[in-house]
């Protein structure tokens, strides 16, 4: 039986709006789980339900296969940390890792051993005297994760943490946030619109919008086989490129270039005359001629130096896309390259349902 289940789970407000649609979603004890999608897509109205901060409107919500509907949030035993660090100011940061368990009338003796405990695990033994204002933010959200974590509690939940944070301090809390993971075994939801979060720290992800799950998988199943146009758009940066066409002949068009979509989908006449779109991702490409890959001719229009490579932007026709490729072999702007899709990078869907056909 799994740990936490969601069957069906809908959420109407009175003025009709439907935020989330039918959800369903099992989860195992121990899981790291991440809602991921575009602001407004229901991640954070789904795990409000999930903290019962939201009611349900429509569906049953299970912790250890028993109806959790009606418990309160203290009932559900589940911690929460929000985007904003909601820190006391005038605590120190002992008594604001504290403040649950003295709320509680835990011991003395034990709030602090737990305190303490708590403090190495988040690095933050040397910073127990002072007050929130002395800190960075990367050290004010660990707090924040403190005061969560030292509650012991069964489900760990978390809303955007990082988004206030700084490029910097964001790899950094990645990190932290995974390795308390492994520690506490707790088992984790977590809210982001941020795909490298979702691909980095979730054991699966659920990909929503419009309030709609997309598809529910590990980070590679999200990456390499992707459900819809959604998702392959949404996985992966920058994202995958989209080629729109009509099937003629089994081929389609990106300018002057002909994709002779048998050589990748034997079915494909079913598609004659139909629209589908075309994607590859921008790293899947190659510079150099290969077997068993349709060859493309373009024009180069911008380059983005990363570092350790470079975003190519290339129109083909009316058709534009972007490559990805070792910074050393960046090209010129405004001169024609070659470069080559091999047929095992190459993603097709239904123009119409956009849903994946290979």
């Amino acid at each position: 039986m799994a740990y936490l289940t969601l069957k069906n789970i809908n959420k109407i407000y009175p003025n009709g709006y439907h935020a989330v649609h039918n959800f369903n979603l099992e989860i195992e004890k121990g899981e790291f789980v991440v809602f991921v999608g575009p602001s407004g897509c229901g991640k954070s109205t789904t795990l409000r339900m999930i903290a019962g901060l939201e009611d349900i409107s429509n569906g049953d919500f299970l912790i250890n296969g028993k109806r959790a509907n009606e418990m309160g949030p203290r009932e559900r035993e589940v911690a929460m940390v929000f985007q904003s660090y909601a820190l006391y100011p005038q605590m120190t940061v002992y008594d604001n890792i504290a403040f649950g368990l003295t709320l509680q009338g835990v011991d003395e003796e034990v709030i602090e051993k737990r305190v303490q405990n708590t403090a190495r695990i988040l690095g933050l033994t040397d910073y127990l005297d002072r007050l929130p204002r002395a800190l960075s933010g990367g050290q004010r959200q660990r707090v924040a994760i403190g005061r969560a974590i030292i509650r012991k509690v069964g489900i760990f939940l978390m809303d955007e943490p990082l988004s206030n944070l700084d490029a910097k301090q964001r790899v950094t809390m990645r990190y932290e946030i995974a390795q308390i993971h492994q520690e506490t075994g707790a088992t984790t939801i977590y809210v982001t619109h941020d795909q490298t979060e979702a691909m980095t720290l979730a054991d699966r992800i659920v990909v929503m919008k419009d309030g709609y799950v997309q598809q529910i998988g590990t980070p590679y199943e999200l990456y390499y086989k992707p459900a819809n146009v959604f998702v392959a758009g949404f996985i992966g940066e920058p994202p995958m490129n989209f080629i729109r066409g009509t099937v003629k002949g089994g081929c389609i068009q990106m300018g002057d270039n002909v994709f002779d979509l048998k050589k990748k989908y034997k079915d494909v006449g079913k598609y004659e005359g139909k629209d589908i779109v075309f994607g590859f991702r921008p790293e899947a490409i190659a510079l150099q001629s290969q077997p068993d890959a349709y060859a493309v001719k373009a024009n180069v229009e911008l380059t983005e130096m990363l570092g350790d490579n470079t975003n190519v932007y290339i129109t083909s026709g009316d058709k534009q896309a972007i490559l990805k490729v070792d910074s050393h072999d960046t090209p010129e702007t405004d001169v024609d390259i070659d470069f080559y899709i091999p047929y095992e990078g190459v993603y097709l869907f239904n123009a119409e349902s956009e849903k994946v056909i290979i």
